[in-house]
């Protein structure tokens, strides 16, 4: 099956069985240059039902600026964390977690606002977090899969995620990945003072850890698309990266 066509028939009966999970869910969109999707994506995200918090990094195309904007059109469902320059994507995570979780948010999401996450997939992360404490969207679980991405990404990708499943013990397909929703105790039990890596190694140790804490864990199915406006965030820094802090996870000097 098509992924358009599988992903419409795995939403059926999702937004009403998403509407009876009780709390507030936020999306958290870390944006750097990505004035021509933020308008679209966030029109997406709260025709779903949900709160956005987009964390800026002086962005120098002015998506900054029209976050501004659309929260004054988005009056209490939209907000905008300015931060003074580009820190990375784990660090832009933390501050956003941080404000959720003292706005008494429920439920968090990391998504990435170039649209290779799509929004149409919010209601059954929500509909899988009746059962679960924290919840992976998966290219590599049965049902999962990537579009436009050639050999080389795939195997980057895939290899990633194999590696730390080995090194770590976890059972889990997708490490790498960064669309997923957390219950507000996951955020909670994580100390955030000692979690300093960025791009996949932030998605491997937060996982890693909630993992460790016990918590339930689950792997939803989701088709990844490169993205359609812009460029990629990906560099060589950050691959480095997830490769040495896996080991660092692994004999516990990742905190």
């Amino acid at each position: 099956m098509a992924p358009g066509r599988q992903l419409e028939s795995a939403l059926h009966g999702s937004t009403r069985a998403a509407a009876r999970v009780s709390g507030r869910a936020l999306v958290i969109l870390p944006t750097y240059n990505e004035v021509d999707n933020l308008e679209p994506m966030l029109e997406q995200i709260v025709q779903q039902g949900l709160d956005v918090l987009v964390v800026d990094d002086a962005s120098p195309d002015g998506t900054g600026e029209l976050a501004d904007k659309l929260r004054l059109q988005h009056e209490g469902r939209v907000d905008v964390l300015h931060r003074p320059c580009k820190q990375g994507l784990g660090t832009a995570y933390v501050a956003g977690f941080k404000r959720a979780l003292q706005a008494g948010y429920d439920y968090l999401f990391e998504m990435d606002c170039d649209f290779s996450h799509d929004p149409r997939y919010l209601p059954m992360f929500l509909e899988r977090m009746q059962s679960a404490d924290l919840v992976l969207g998966s290219r590599y679980a049965p049902g999962g899969g990537t579009v436009n991405w050639n050999l080389f990404r795939r195997f980057i990708s895939r290899s990633g995620s194999l590696y730390s499943q080995t090194i770590l013990g976890l059972p889990y397909r997708d490490l790498t990945g960064g669309f997923k929703c957390f219950r507000r105790e996951v955020l909670e039990a994580i100390h955030f003072e000692t979690v300093h890596s960025n791009g996949y190694a932030f998605q491997i140790e937060l996982t890693y850890r909630a993992h460790q804490k016990g918590f339930r864990i689950e792997e939803l199915p989701i088709v990844f698309y490169e993205r359609r406006v812009g460029s990629s965030k990906m560099s060589r820094d950050i691959v480095l990266e997830g490769m040495l802090r896996v080991w660092q996870f692994r004999f516990g000097r990742g905190e």
